[in-house]
């Protein structure tokens, strides 16, 4: 289990963000003591333990901002891991007595910001981190999170001005990581690749905590350079370094499953069910190799965005689309979904899924927007290119 808390945790670019809550009214129990779900635990876990000794230190003392900062870093770190928001509303709930306002503490503020991007409120999660700066002009978790926030919205300038003010407050592993993610998405993937590679064996080991999202962005980058044995390697050093973690996982079976290796997805995935982002890549690589269970999991997913629906909530609309194009065969639907999707967040993942669905769709407007970032941006996948070729050769 990933236990690790340092600020370095903010250049994870908030790659599996949910969906923000719609408006509904949320169920407020009125007795502390009700207990509204168990979530899955294994005798002696020691994350079980730790949250346990966590949340006893708040019990014990309330208004001790920094038991409950350290309560609510863990419970995002859950999220993120595992692919599960409710440990975000459990995070919410602990740092709800710390208004966002100026007076708050900066590290209070930070974990206010990176809440409200999960929720995809980057407005607001923007202002929280202005105000952490504001409070400590040299906290690198507000700099490193205001990058993450404009990557996701495909402002490249301004994550590249983020990673120049953050490089001194930074070791020079997060500050060559901040700037070789910008441009690795801008046209320099090769020369991002190398540079990243080069600074993690200076620094790699004085520094464990960034490894796992240091090792994926290179088997990514290696990825989309057509590298696909050096790819291979950095998703197999990052799945050895034994942390859970959830986009890791997810962009390792991506890329299997591109390359019809649906049988070792499964393998990889089994366990993994809770998660709806992995829960795809399993319907996904049980479709692909025509097992019973692939229906179980489509229909597991599908109950899943319907009770989501139910609720008010639009969680994981990217997977979503994936969803109703790749596994129902709806491309309107999915077009829809990644039209929405795409409206809050614009990272390659989303404009490719929005491609596609409009490729299926047989509507090329609908994909717009992300056509243009893509002509615009520079970024380099063979994949995202013989589809825009697709979409374009298109007949009106």
């Amino acid at each position: 289990m990933n236990i690790y808390r340092i600020p370095a945790l903010a250049l994870l670019w908030a790659a599996l963000l949910a969906s923000q809550l719609a408006a509904a009214e949320p169920f407020l129990p009125r007795d502390d003591a009700l207990v509204l779900e168990i979530l899955p635990g294994k005798p002696g876990d020691p994350a079980a333990a730790e949250l346990r000794r966590l949340r006893a230190s708040v019990a014990a003392a309330p208004t001790d901002i920094e038991a409950a900062a350290r309560l609510a870093r863990r419970y995002f770190d859950l999220a993120m891991e595992q692919g599960d928001p409710r440990y975000v509303g459990y995070a919410e709930a602990v740092v709800r007595p710390w208004p966002e306002a100026a007076g708050t503490p900066a590290e209070m503020l930070v974990l206010h910001g990176k809440l409200r991007q999960y929720r995809h409120d980057f407005p607001k999660a923007m202002a929280d981190l202005d105000l952490a700066l504001q409070a400590d002009p040299a906290n690198f978790g507000a700099r490193a999170w205001r990058a993450a926030i404009l990557m996701v919205q495909a402002d490249y300038a301004g994550a590249r001005r983020e990673c120049e003010l953050l490089a001194p407050l930074a070791t020079e592993l997060h500050a060559v990581a901040c700037t070789a993610y910008v441009d690795a998405t801008t046209g320099s993937a090769r020369a991002a690749y190398a540079r990243l590679s080069a600074a993690l064996v200076r620094d790699g080991e004085r520094y464990p905590e960034m490894q796992v999202w240091i090792q994926t962005r290179l088997a990514e980058m290696a990825w989309r350079i057509g590298d696909h044995a050096s790819a291979e390697w950095h998703f197999r050093q990052g799945i050895a370094l034994g942390f859970d973690d959830n986009f890791l996982l997810a962009a390792y079976a991506d890329f299997m499953l591109e390359q019809g290796r649906a049988a070792e997805v499964i393998r990889l995935l089994k366990t993994w069910g809770r998660s709806d982002t992995l829960l795809l890549r399993l319907a996904l690589a049980a479709r692909q190799l025509k097992l019973a269970e692939g229906e179980k999991y489509a229909r597991t997913l599908g109950e899943r965005f319907a009770d989501a629906a139910l609720r008010g909530e639009k969680l994981h609309l990217q997977e979503e689309a994936r969803y109703l194009l790749e596994l129902k065969g709806d491309a309107r639907a999915a077009l829809a979904a990644a039209s929405e999707n795409y409206r809050a967040q614009r990272e390659p993942r989303d404009a490719l899924i929005l491609i596609e669905a409009a490729l299926a769709a047989r509507d090329p407007a609908a994909a717009a927007p992300a056509m243009q970032w893509f002509e615009s941006s520079g970024f380099e996948s063979a994949r995202l290119r013989q589809a825009a070729l697709r979409l374009k050769a298109l007949k009106p």
